[in-house]
């Protein structure tokens, strides 16, 4: 597994990558956002730990760049910690977002459960549909109408999730521990933004239909047409 480290501090990177090397993965680091989007394209990536406060170009800048051509995990190490903040990155296409000071154990947690959902993506082909929605298993992409959306991978695994099972009413903390890996907790607003944004990807190009319901009081399922 490949690990990108994109931060300017250079001991917090060493240490960052000194602890992913040991834990058996390959790491390239980099200290600026000028050539993250190029790197990407040119060398397997599996996950991106991303600093938001970098020179000659910002975090949330280098998310916008990667989202136009990769669903690789993104996560986010800043200090900036406001509710705000974290909602406005996780709608840029960020996966996850940890607070500095962060416990490396926990970092690597994140790291290995983000990893476990995009490999889950790799296994048998099979082409789900509903509604003028494909999502191609195989190679991670979904088109509606024929035009191809650019979603996160965690906007990938819920759609994906639904589309699996058209018939079944996800509750919140069944889709965000699914997904996650991690337990749910009520005021965490985390699944709402990333259904939210995907709501909003699907009614760009096609603002007459609904593709997610809200089940009130419950959660999410696929839409059903009353």
């Amino acid at each position: 597994m490949n690990i990108l480290i994109v931060e300017d501090d250079k001991e917090i990177n060493a240490l960052l990558a000194d602890f992913f090397r040991e834990k058996g993965y390959e790491v390239t680091s980099l200290y600026d956002g000028r050539k993250v989007a190029d790197h990407i394209a040119e060398n397997a990536t599996d996950l991106v730990l991303l600093d938001l406060m970098l020179p000659y170009k910002s975090g949330d800048m280098v998310i916008a760049e990667i989202r136009k051509q990769s669903m690789v995990p993104v996560i986010i190490l800043s200090a900036k910690d406001t509710t705000q903040n974290k909602i406005d990155l996780l709608r840029l296409g960020a996966d996850d977002y940890i607070t500095k000071p962060f416990d490396m154990e926990e970092v690597l947690a994140r790291a290995e459960s983000a990893l476990r959902r995009a490999s889950f993506h790799g296994g048998v082909s099979q082409n789900l549909e509903f509604n003028g929605l494909v999502l191609d298993t195989a190679n991670n992409t979904v088109s509606l109408e024929g035009e191809e959306l650019t979603l996160t991978a965690k906007e990938y695994a819920i759609l994906e999730l639904l589309m699996k099972h058209p018939q079944k009413v996800f509750s919140k903390s069944n889709l965000f521990e699914s997904i996650w890996g991690d337990e749910y907790l009520s005021e965490d607003n985390t699944l709402n933004v990333h259904v939210s944004n995907l709501r909003n990807k699907l009614k760009k190009i096609c603002p007459e239909k609904d593709f997610i319901d809200t089940v009130w009081g419950i959660g999410f399922r696929l839409h059903r047409e009353s």
